[in-house]
């Protein structure tokens, strides 16, 4: 590659990027799925389009592979086991049996309805069979349900991915003869088993080692806490078992444990998430053929696999007939799928690039049918009340919206900052500090609490107020109280060692 082609290279990703970037504002404020415009600027970028070749098949495996797996991570790290794990019986149920039920329902659809062999009909539905908690929730964060509802669906989304990817991976390879039950389901447990270890053991690993180890910038710790579920997930691949499970679970226990700056990592695992989403792989000239066969496929998933699956699963956990009702209406599929349909075209299966596109506009169609009426559905099945409280998004901080910053400040050893009251510190209003962590342990300050060495501030200021704040903390933290009278106006300081350290 020469260096005026790197620069074109560089000159379209860097479009995409800033593309999708735009696309996930745009989808939150029109209330879809952010899936669909990362699809949407994925074809644009592509050959026919902006024209970013995306031709070389082990460069598609290893990019949909690593993709893949930063969206299991991620799904990982967004998940609150408080939610699921008392829903892990009726979850585990829906990703194992249900997963094997919507495959073979979608699998005969397709085999009996559009001609299809048995092989390419099984890989179909094993491709579509697993739903996507990202898609779901982007349209029911605003929603009071039912904690059992959004808990159950999200432990699923979860869950199913892991029996999913590994029915893929044997049809994909299983180009002559299907295995048979014994060697499938010893495959299957044995990925399961080792994976699901190897996945808790990095978690704790890394939960452990983010907890002792100070990081020298605020910004490597979503990054290493990412790095675990990457490293789980290649560990587990590298030993021939459950590489999709062990990402999850290192996900899982690393985004409950109590680490530092938590709401920076879920909000960088969700924004990588997201990238990995992008759909490159789509020649668009190919897809008006597969609207008819996809429209088949996705309708045999949706009214009878689906159904079937969801009343099999959840009947003997007594779950009401609405949630039931709902739960296999948000069954959405996002960009899982679309990944997987790569996994065929790479290992060379007839008929792969087919199912690739008709897994793309399934997706789509579907997307746009389902995410839309969700909220209708909810209130016609009436698990939704009308002005019924909302759960609080704490880890959000939508300052955007309120057009304020959030600043943390460390009262060094030797600062006169020790021994200051908050009152003292007269900050410029509307400054105030909301928190302070001392010794492990955080407190609520009001006027006369005295501030001491070692400290840890949370305070919220505006961008306008902002320089002026850490200028008068500086002040403070150099020349006491007094500062002002004694001259000190806290200008930048190339000695930081006696200032308070601002972030």
């Amino acid at each position: 590659m020469t260096l005026s082609e790197l620069h074109l290279t560089l000159l379209i990703s860097g479009a995409v990027l800033l593309a999708s970037i735009a696309a996930a504002r745009a989808a939150h404020r029109v209330g879809l799925p952010s899936l669909l415009l990362f699809l949407a600027v994925g074809v644009i970028a592509g050959e026919d389009g902006l024209g970013l070749e995306f031709d070389d098949a082990q460069l598609a495996q290893a990019l949909g592979t690593a993709a893949l797996a930063v969206i299991l991570v991620e799904g990982g790290l967004t998940t609150r086991w408080s939610d699921v794990r008392r829903l892990l019986a009726p979850a585990g149920v829906l990703a194992t049996a249900g997963v094997a039920v919507s495959v073979a329902v979608t699998a005969a659809g397709a085999h009996w309805l559009l001609g299809m062999d048995w092989h390419l009909a099984l890989l179909l539905g094993a491709i579509v069979s697993s739903t996507d908690a990202a898609a779901v929730f982007a349209v029911l964060r605003s929603l009071p349900l039912p904690q059992k509802v959004t808990g159950l669906l999200e432990a699923e989304s979860g869950f199913n991915d892991a029996p999913t990817i590994i029915l893929v991976l044997v049809f994909s390879t299983a180009t002559a003869d299907l295995p048979g039950p014994a060697p499938l389901l010893g495959g299957l447990l044995y990925q399961l088993a080792v994976g699901g270890t190897l996945g808790v053991l990095l978690g704790r690993l890394g939960a452990a080692a983010l907890r002792h180890i100070a990081l020298p910038a605020t910004g490597l710790y979503p990054l290493a806490t990412v790095g675990f579920g990457i490293v789980a997930f290649a560990a587990a691949g590298a030993v021939n078992a459950g590489g999709i499970i062990a990402a999850h679970l290192s996900g899982l226990v690393l985004g409950n444990a109590k680490l530092r700056h938590r709401a920076a990592t879920r909000s960088f695992a969700e924004g990588a998430g997201w990238l990995a989403q992008i759909g490159l792989l789509v020649d668009p000239g190919e897809l008006p053929s597969a609207i008819l066969p996809a429209l088949v496929v996705g309708l045999v998933l949706l009214l009878a696999a689906r159904p079937v699956s969801v009343l099999a699963c959840l009947v003997p956990f007594r779950v009401p007939w609405r949630a039931q009702a709902f739960i296999f209406w948000a069954g959405l599929r996002g960009a899982v799928p679309i990944v997987l349909a790569t996994f065929p075209v790479v290992e060379g299966v007839t008929g792969a690039r087919d199912v690739l596109n008709i897994v793309f506009v399934l997706v789509v169609l579907f997307t746009l049918v389902q995410g839309p009426t969700l909220p209708a559905v909810a209130r016609r099945l009436r698990l939704t009340r009308p002005g019924a409280l909302r759960d609080v998004q704490v880890e959000t901080a939508r300052l955007d919206v309120l057009d304020a910053d959030l600043l943390t400040v460390t009262v060094p050893p030797g600062s006169l900052l020790h021994g200051v009251a908050v009152f003292e510190l007269r900050l410029p209003h509307p400054t105030v500090v909301t928190l302070i962590v001392r010794d492990g342990a955080t407190l609520v300050p009001d006027r006369d609490t005295v501030l001491r060495a070692d400290d840890e501030l949370l305070l919220i200021t505006t961008p306008h107020t902002r320089e002026a704040a850490e200028r008068r903390l500086r002040a403070v933290g150099r020349r006491g109280k007094l500062a002002r009278w004694l001259g000190e106006h806290g200008s930048p300081d190339p000695e930081p060692a006696t200032l308070a350290r601002t972030e």
